[in-house]
């Protein structure tokens, strides 16, 4: 388990659990938790700069998709990729035409088109590698977005028509985010306003 995914933190370690179980711990649950394999894990809180970074990338999107096909989701809701069986809650997720829920429980959605995830200290070295390995076993994924909390960064994967993973990778306050499969651009500037960091950039 540790080689796939080691954060966050193991909440249960006593033996696994089935997914039906899991579900239902995590309806009396005060806080979150990812599921993978049969073990559960802690979901770690979030910043101040996390939770204002995603406000402020969270208003366009909803602006900009309103009325369309695509709908944006935040952190409360619940994702499963049935391939890996990994049940976790992505910082924001968008899914386009008909949303699809988990046979075994209405609350957990299916095959998103984008997933957008802030990265945090103790979260982002898992983003970047494991999970973004459990992530490409969704088929509906088109992009994959990562920004960092701590310093002008925005790590954006998108599929190309030759089916490969792509980095645009945006380092400059001046730059624009384009969400390829949207068709609609983000300005860092708006991503990062309001944010100060505790280093000099």
């Amino acid at each position: 388990m540790d080689e796939i995914v080691n954060e966050p933190a193991v909440a249960y370690q006593k033996r696994h659990y089935t997914i039906e179980e899991y579900l239902e711990m995590e309806k009396a649950s005060t806080v979150k938790h990812e599921y993978f394999q049969g073990e559960i894990f802690a979901m770690s809180g979030a910043t101040f700069n996390h939770n204002l970074i995603f406000s402020n990338i969270f208003g366009p999107l909803f602006f900009k998709l309103k009325g369309s096909k695509c709908i944006p989701f935040g952190s409360d809701m619940r994702m499963n990729i049935s391939e890996n069986t990994l049940f976790t809650y992505p910082d924001i997720s968008i899914y386009c035409n008909e949303i699809k829920h988990l046979s075994e429980d209405g609350d957990t959605i299916l095959q998103p088109t984008v997933i957008i995830e802030i990265l945090s200290p103790s979260t982002k070295n898992y983003d970047r590698g494991k999970k973004f390995n459990l992530y490409k076993d969704i088929p509906s994924l088109k992009e994959y977005i990562m920004i960092d909390s701590e310093s002008v960064l925005v790590e954006a994967y998108y599929i190309d028509d030759e089916q490969n993973w792509v980095l645009h990778k945006h380092e400059e306050i001046s730059d624009i985010l384009n969400l390829v499969s949207m068709g609609f651009d983000v300005a860092l500037t708006d991503i990062y306003n309001h944010i100060s960091f505790s280093a000099a950039m």
